[in-house]
């Protein structure tokens, strides 16, 4: 591997604790989404980028499995002591090449150091169970390892905290990690990987290749690679499930959403908006958790919809460094141009458009920000499910108000949906909040709050085609992905009966 310092201005790789600039002469720009000025170029990964990275994640695995976990979580916590004291370094790199808010960006690395504080008590949480005397003289117990190398493959939205639902837990688990972040903000991930060297990490257990579909399809191809993490879009999710799965590996693939948030008549009007405008707009609707669709209940509609109108307009739409910013730039031309896409699709199909985002003048966000790619809020109302807009996921600053008749309605449209990762239901109604959990067909339910994303300890995951794999992200759902099960059964000579046994061992 050549010198990544051989390259001025490349966002490369690090594999066996050193920067790489890889064997690959492919590259991307990457752009500050407020300006549209290319400020790096990062490295598109080969296929023998992949194979150093796994090669070396492979050598480092030995010694780092049969490091006793408490030594594993002594680096864990130096590691989270290094997060915190760079906690706002990293979000201004988020901010710079993804262009979410500042403050927005301080929440995700704050959320992704909320993992790294699990992890930090992975000697507990890797205890097996032992039943003494299953049978005469006998002792059975279980314990749980590592698989090996693992990878995540990770997407623009968060560079920061969807990395961090993996590799700490598979890492503190006791296995090596390489992971490809998305090319659009790439940055993010070679600070990560500094910080992690220097909070004692041996070289190898944490690698980064930057890349695009060539790396991912060598990872999931690659014979040493044991498992594979990916959130992303369900078409994608849905074939790194499936091409993982042929190669004999365990797969965990996150995919897309269409959220929902049902508006009871019963709910407080000021707060539901607050909910919708920050849940619909906040890091210009670019997150897997944002509410896209608002369920308006009976006639609740008619109070909602023009504070909704009035707060979508009055948005304040700036540069991300800008600590009064509500919102941000789309991240990148190719998705606002997607976007705008929708927008006119919503119109064609009928849909009643009440705010026009694509009208904001981006030149009114800040100090050279006339070339980024930016865009306002855009509302919609009398949106059906037979509609693109109602059915696809959008990924932008898009909201979609469907108006229904009653509580079943509700739950009936949203369970009708392919999608199933987040919900909420804003109520004052103790019935209709419980009923509405245990109804609802979608992972993450929150009842008065508009992003239920779970804790460090409880695991991320929705159902349906948002999630393909058995188990969610993090929290023990995460441990018990990132090992496997071993059973043992003992006895010792003095206790073991003569004679040759022919029956199937029984409890005696």
């Amino acid at each position: 591997m050549t010198a990544a310092s051989s390259k001025p201005g490349l966002i490369a790789h690090y594999i066996a604790g050193q920067h790489a600039a890889g064997e690959s002469s492919r590259t991307q720009d990457v752009t500050n989404p407020a300006t549209g000025a290319v400020t790096g170029k990062v490295a598109l990964g080969a296929i023998a980028d992949v194979n150093a990275a796994v090669a070396a994640a492979n050598a480092a695995f030995p010694a780092w499995a049969d490091t006793p976990p408490i030594r594993r979580a002594r680096v864990m916590f130096k590691f989270l002591q290094l997060l915190n004291e760079h906690k706002d370094e990293l979000a201004h790199l988020i901010t710079a090449e993804h262009g979410k808010v500042f403050t927005d960006a301080q929440g995700e690395v704050s959320r992704g150091i909320d993992i790294v504080e699990f992890a930090c008590g992975i000697p507990q949480l890797l205890k097996g169970d032992f039943t003494d005397q299953v049978s005469t003289g006998i002792d059975n117990w279980t314990l749980r390892q590592p698989l090996g190398v693992v990878a995540g493959i990770t997407p623009f939205n968060f560079p920061v905290m969807v990395p961090m639902w993996m590799f700490p837990v598979a890492i503190a688990a006791g296995n090596t990690f390489v992971l490809k972040p998305s090319p659009t903000d790439p940055s993010p991930s070679l600070r990560i990987a500094e910080l992690f060297k220097e909070a004692g990490l041996p070289d190898g257990v944490f690698n980064v290749v930057q890349g695009d579909k060539v790396a991912v399809d060598a990872l999931i191809e690659h014979p040493d690679v044991k498992a594979v993490s990916f959130v992303g879009s369900t078409p994608i999710a849905n074939y790194i499930y499936e091409t993982g799965a042929r190669h004999g590996k365990r797969v965990q693939a996150l995919g897309g959403a269409k959220n929902h948030m049902v508006v009871m008549p019963d709910a407080d009007i000021d707060q539901t908006v607050d909910a919708l405008i920050g849940a619909g707009y906040g890091s210009a609707g670019e997150r897997c958790m944002a509410i896209s669709v608002a369920v308006l209940v009976g006639d609740v509609a008619d109070k909602v919809i023009p504070k909704l109108i009035e707060r979508t307009k009055t948005l304040k739409v700036l540069n991300g460094t800008n600590l009064a910013a509500e919102m941000g730039p789309i991240v990148t031309r190719a998705a606002h141009e997607r976007i705008t896409g929708y927008i006119a699709q919503g119109e064609k199909e009928g849909a009643k458009l009440l705010v026009d985002g694509r009208s904001f003048d981006g030149s009114t966000a800040g100090e050279g920000c006339g070339d980024g790619f930016w865009m306002g809020g855009t509302l919609f109302d009398h949106v059906t499910p037979e509609m693109r807009i109602y059915k696809e996921e959008i990924f932008g600053p898009v909201l979609s108000c469907v108006r229904v008749a009653n509580f079943k309605d509700a739950v009936d449209l949203i369970n009708d949906h392919e999608f199933g990762n987040g919900v909420s239901c804003f109520t004052r109604d103790g019935n209709v909040a419980r009923e509405f959990s245990r109804r609802i067909q979608v992972g993450m339910v929150g009842i008065n709050v508009p992003i239920p994303v779970p804790m460090a300890w409880h695991g991320f995951g929705g159902w349906k085609k948002s999630l393909f794999g058995d188990m969610h992200a993090y929290g023990e759902e995460g441990v018990r992905f990132y090992t496997k099960q071993k059973s043992i059964m003992q006895r010792w000579p003095e206790s073991t009966p003569k004679g040759a046994e022919f029956v199937m061992p029984t409890a005696k």
